[in-house]
C-alpha cells in the first residue's frame, strides 16, 4: 500500500463532524496523505465546506448555504455527536491552511454549479495561501470542469463519478485529460486500463469497511479515500 496516497473524506470524519477544522486537523495528524473537501458558496460569497446543501445546528435548525450570508450561518454551533466541542461552519480559507500546514494533498470538490468568478477566487486563495500543485479540482459537473481547466490550465482536475457513470461520459473525461474520482464499487480493470493509458490518475471513494479496502487495494489506485483510518479496519 506504500505507493497509495490515502486520503481523509471530507477529514478524519468517522470520528468528527465532516468538514470541519476538528475533522481536518485530526486527519493530519493521524497522518492522511490528503483531505476531500466540499464546498459550496455563501449568499455573501464566502468559500464554505459543506457536503449537504443545508447546515444543520445544535439547536435542530437548519440553514440553506446558498441562501444564508456567513454571518448567519455562523450565529449557532454545528451539531456534533462526536465530541463536547462547539464546532462552527469551517472556510475554505481555513482548510487551505490546515491542508498547507500538514503538507497535504487537497481534493477540492465543487457543489452545484460554480460561477467564473468564484472559480477563480477559489484557485487564486489556493495559490496563495498553499500551492496549486498540491490541489486536485474535483466536481460531478462537467461544466464546472471544463470553466476551471479554461480558467487554471496547470491545476490537475477529476470527474467526481457515481458507480454508474456510462462510458461516454469516462471517454470524453480522457480525451479533455481529467482524471477520475469513482464510487470504488463501479470500478473495473478495463475503466483503469483507459485512464492509466492515457497518463491519468485514479481515485477511489469511499472505502470505509476491510472488505472495500482490501478490493481497493488491490486495483492500485492512486488514491484511496475513506472517512477511517486502516488502523480501525485491522490493517
Amino acid at each position: 500500500m506504500s505507493n497509495i496516497c490515502f486520503i481523509a473524506h471530507r477529514g478524519y470524519s468517522s470520528r468528527y463532524v465532516m468538514n470541519t477544522e476538528e475533522a481536518f486537523i485530526a486527519a493530519v495528524k493521524h497522518g492522511s496523505g490528503g483531505i476531500e473537501t466540499d464546498v459550496r458558496v455563501t449568499k455573501d460569497g464566502v468559500l464554505v465546506l459543506s457536503h449537504d446543501d443545508a447546515i444543520k445546528f445544535e439547536d435542530g435548525s437548519t440553514l440553506v448555504v446558498e441562501d444564508s450570508t456567513y454571518e448567519e450561518l455562523t450565529r449557532k454551533p454545528l451539531r456534533n455527536p462526536f465530541t463536547n466541542n462547539k464546532i462552527y461552519i469551517c472556510t475554505y480559507e481555513r482548510y487551505l491552511e490546515i491542508c498547507r500546514d500538514g503538507n497535504v494533498i487537497c481534493f477540492i470538490e465543487f457543489k452545484g454549479r460554480f460561477s467564473d468568478e468564484m472559480i477563480n477566487k477559489a484557485f487564486n486563495m489556493a495559490k496563495e495561501i498553499y500551492s496549486l500543485d498540491m490541489c486536485e479540482m474535483q466536481s460531478g459537473s462537467y461544466d464546472n470542469l471544463l470553466r476551471t481547466r479554461k480558467a487554471f490550465p496547470e491545476l490537475k482536475i477529476m470527474i467526481t463519478a457515481g458507480r454508474d457513470c456510462p462510458w461516454e461520459v469516462l471517454e470524453r473525461c480522457v480525451k479533455d485529460g481529467f482524471d477520475l474520482d469513482m464510487d470504488y464499487r463501479g470500478i473495473t480493470d478495463e475503466i483503469i486500463d483507459l485512464f492509466r493509458s492515457n497518463g491519468l490518475k485514479v481515485a477511489l471513494w469511499t472505502a470505509n469497511s476491510k472488505e472495500g479496502l482490501d478490493f481497493c487495494v488491490s486495483k492500485n489506485p492512486e488514491f484511496i479515500e475513506s472517512d477511517v483510518f486502516a488502523s480501525e479496519l485491522g490493517e
